[in-house]
């Protein structure tokens, strides 16, 4: 057995949030200027109409900027489906193009870290498939989560190795002599 760990600051490069940012922005402003306006009523002037249009914009274009430059409030327009499913595949890329499948007893596993999703994926190597069953992997999982939301990536990645190496000697595999994966951990920006 041999566990890869890996951490990533990004598992997509996710375009729409700052739409779906922008989009809110502009219908919270233009819903102030309509407030605005009935508070204040005015004759529409070009001078408003401009002063309108620029406000909307302007706190639209704010919002997704901040979406941008906060991941906090980037995660808030994503959806978790998509944000699961691109953590996913990005791990599945990564143990392919890592080669992680080439260890002689087919055991290795990948224990990945995504910061921006703050989402954790672990990926088994098929000699594991019939012996170790979802649900211990969720639980290994579930032991990491919360030091990746207390920001300690590090950390809970040490909790996931000493986790996975305990959950696989007690399933009765032991430590190959030979190392065909290498040691240090992969760290990438991500998409």
């Amino acid at each position: 057995m041999q566990i890869v760990t890996a951490v990533v600051g990004k598992s997509d490069t996710y375009v729409e949030l700052p739409w779906k940012a922008f989009a809110l922005g502009a219908s919270l402003a233009a819903f102030g200027v309509v407030l605005a306006e009935t508070v204040r009523p005015e004759w529409v002037t070009a001078r408003t109409a401009l002063l309108h249009a620029v406000t909307i914009l302007g706190v639209a274009a704010t919002s997704a900027l901040l979406t941008v430059f906060i991941p906090a409030l980037g995660r808030l327009f994503l959806r978790a489906t998509r944000r699961d499913l691109e953590v996913r595949q990005y791990a599945q890329s990564l143990f392919l193009t890592r080669e992680l499948f080439r260890t002689a007893t087919r055991t290795s596993v990948l224990v990945l870290v995504s910061l921006f999703e703050r989402r954790i994926e672990i990926l088994p190597d098929t000699g594991l498939h019939d012996r170790v069953t979802e649900a211990e992997w969720r639980a290994v999982i579930t032991r990491m989560t919360p030091l990746l939301r207390q920001a300690r990536p590090f950390h809970a990645l040490r909790e996931g190795i000493d986790a996975v190496e305990a959950l696989l000697a007690a399933k009765g595999f032991r430590e190959a002599g030979g190392n065909d994966l290498p040691d240090r951990p992969v760290q990438e920006r991500g998409a």
